[in-house]
């Protein structure tokens, strides 16, 4: 689990596409998924202006399995919504490449299925996405409200989705540091701010270093 209390830090600007690492097709300039100073703010019924996002970038490959991670309430699903088309920035430019499709966190709200369990809901509605024949899976935080059998089975029926299509590409919202080892590559939010992306192993090491930083600062 993130925790929600990380050292804050400026955000970086967009590293160039080879810092990234290649597609699958071995190009390096090939993304499915682009985002470029994206803000996005709501007011509140007392007229106050709250920014959730803030100057946020970042670039997915396509035909790479990513996963979007951060603190709760740094702007994670907000920024999947924004890339989904279900939001509008406040400016900023987005490109995803098309068609694609949203999975919701809740399966109940993607499609009718009462009689099957979790698993089987959120297997179903990726399933009813990739029959679109989208071209992106925005994912968000499929595995919340299932136990950790489920949590496995849905990630490895993306990830199998991925290698029998090459020309798909998934974004993967997440809390969970272990579902990284199935990942091609990460992007770390904090406070709306994209702080770090890059290849899974290395947004892992980030986090822990983040994480032991926060514990030794309350321990002091």
């Amino acid at each position: 689990m993130i925790h929600s209390a990380f050292i804050r830090a400026a955000a970086p600007q967009l590293p160039p596409p080879h810092s990234i690492g290649p597609a699958r097709n071995g190009s390096t300039e090939n993304f499915a998924i682009e985002g470029r100073n994206l803000n996005y703010s709501v007011t509140t019924r007392q007229g106050k202006f709250v920014p959730i996002l803030k100057d946020c970038s970042l670039r997915i490959p396509s035909g790479q399995f990513w996963m979007l991670l951060g603190p709760n309430g740094c702007g994670k699903s907000t920024l999947l919504k924004i890339l989904a088309g279900l939001l509008n920035p406040i400016d900023g430019f987005v490109y995803v490449k098309k068609p694609k499709s949203f999975v919701f966190q809740n399966p109940d709200h993607q499609r009718p299925v009462q009689t099957l369990s979790g698993g089987q809901k959120q297997r179903v509605a990726i399933a009813g996405a990739l029959a679109e024949a989208c071209k992106v899976l925005l994912l968000d935080e499929l595995t919340t409200f299932l136990d950790e059998k489920d949590q496995i089975g849905v990630i490895k029926a993306v990830k199998n989705s991925l290698k029998n299509s090459e020309e798909v590409t998934a974004l993967w919202v997440t809390h969970r540091l272990e579902e990284l080892e199935y990942a091609d590559g990460a992007v770390y939010m904090e406070d709306g701010r994209v702080i770090k992306h890059g290849d899974a192993s290395s947004i892992l090491d980030f986090i822990k270093v983040r994480q032991a930083s926060y514990i030794d600062q309350i321990n002091s």
